[in-house]
């Protein structure tokens, strides 16, 4: 089968298009025929080293994809071979074929376009989790999503519309707040001006940011945080700007706010049932069609890189996708 194949951590321009052996299945594991793999910031990361956790050499990037049962062990059941189903791995996705035990897959509704599948799960999943699970976002609160443009953030946008809230939208660029305006935030700030916190007091009145949903980090998360409404939740999802920052700890206290984090790798193992309950809500927002996935542009499998080099620039809308089949 053909897969990338990451030899060295390096740029994602000397990474290629192999022949390897297709995975054999073990017991407990079900053998997926990829369709559609989708590439997020954590992917461009994982390429290069520099995420937190290393992926050992060689390795096949993309933790998200959609496909069809090719096989299942003896011991699997539900499994059937034929079935659609949607998928996350540590690693593995931009293949033609991947081995993932039961946990990592679920059936796919079936209005869900493999595109859709793969580019939806973890950024919606992570959403409605920080946001219901975690922030406590009520209705008629107003949700401050940064990066709103891009897949993690725009996920927020529509799952914030949905629990109620009033939705700004932070982004860097016109075509940026536009995308996010399309999606549902009722307004949007250029967190690239000066003045722009001046600008997110009037629109909420004086009142501040009762839920700040964060994925981007560095200077602007502390920023953000200086405006969050007094008993608001900060919610820490990750750093796309590179920089980890650091808040002074006076701020919560005389904000009366929270700082909350989310790592999605985690929620699984320490929170089963709490994620299969938001899971089970998504797929009945999918279903109900109350939710329509955000799918950025789909590249195919040969122009991989350029997947990914749309998301390390940061000039994404939306989710990459990358049509394996």
């Amino acid at each position: 089968m053909k897969a990338v194949v990451v030899d060295s951590y390096d740029k994602i321009e000397n990474v290629s298009i192999r022949d390897v052996a297709k995975p054999e299945l073990s017991a407990g594991m079900v053998r997926i025929r990829i369709q559609a793999a989708s590439v997020g910031f954590v992917d461009g990361l994982k390429v290069r080293g520099l995420y937190q956790t290393k992926d050992p050499l060689p390795f096949t990037p993309g933790t998200e994809f959609a496909g069809i049962v090719d096989a299942a062990a003896a011991d699997v059941k539900g499994f059937v071979p034929g079935t659609p189903v949607i998928g996350m791995a540590r690693s593995g996705g931009l293949a033609e074929y991947i081995c993932v035990p039961t946990e990592g897959i679920f059936v796919r509704p079936n209005n869900i376009e493999p595109e859709v599948g793969a580019s939806f799960f973890a950024n919606y999943l992570t959403a409605l989790y920080s946001l219901s699970a975690r922030g406590k976002l009520r209705a008629g609160e107003t949700l401050l999503v940064l990066g709103a443009a891009g897949g993690v953030g725009i996920a927020a946008v529509q799952i914030g519309k949905l629990l109620g809230a009033r939705v700004i939208a932070a982004a860097s660029t016109e075509a940026k707040r536009q995308f996010a305006t399309k999606f549902g935030a009722d307004a949007v700030v250029d967190y690239t001006l000066e003045g722009w916190r001046d600008e997110l007091k009037t629109l909420t009145g004086g009142h501040g940011a009762d839920v700040i949903y964060d994925p981007v980090g560095g200077d602007l998360s502390l920023q953000a945080f200086r405006s969050i409404a007094w008993n608001g939740r900060h919610l820490v999802i990750g750093f796309a700007s590179g920089t980890i920052p650091a808040l002074p700890f006076n701020l919560p206290l005389l904000k009366g706010g929270a700082l909350l984090g989310i790592d999605l790798a985690q929620i699984g193992r320490r929170e089963p049932d709490v994620r299969d309950q938001v899971i089970a809500q998504l797929f009945t927002l999918l279903s109900e069609k109350k939710l329509v996935p955000v799918v950025g542009k789909v590249f195919a499998f040969q122009d991989f890189r350029e997947a990914f080099k749309a998301m390390t620039t940061r000039s994404a809308l939306g989710k990459m996708v990358v049509r394996i089949d």
